[in-house]
């Protein structure tokens, strides 16, 4: 019990720090309390809200992965450095990458329900 206690702690910290640090993350917030609600109508089924929801929680959760590789190569080394430039982009690659598949998903769960596909 304790540990399941330490480890909530820790993971409220990193959520609070990526939400006062991270303008992605506070954004990233906001779309998930608009989608919340709003999925419920656009999904065509209970499984299609899932997906639809469970796309947002990965983006997320690739953001606050991002979001660690980022603060610990700073740690490494503040100054630039050109290969720790590119494992940045590549972080940043990996958010984008599920933020068009979050919004693949969406569309074709509006398509569906619209009765297009």
């Amino acid at each position: 019990m304790r540990r399941l206690y330490h480890a909530t702690a820790n993971t409220l910290r990193g959520l609070s720090f990526a939400a006062k640090s991270e303008a992605a993350f506070r954004e990233e917030i906001i779309l998930l309390a608009i989608a919340l609600p709003v999925g419920v109508f656009i999904a065509p089924s209970a499984g299609w809200y899932v997906a639809m929801v469970t796309a947002l929680f990965v983006v997320m959760a690739v953001e606050l992965l991002n979001t660690a590789v980022e603060k610990l190569a700073d740690h490494i080394t503040p100054e630039w450095n050109a290969q720790i430039g590119i494992v940045k982009d590549m972080g940043s690659a990996a958010v984008f990458a599920t933020l068009c598949a979050a919004g693949l998903i969406w569309l074709v769960a509006l398509l569906v329900r619209a009765g297009l596909l």
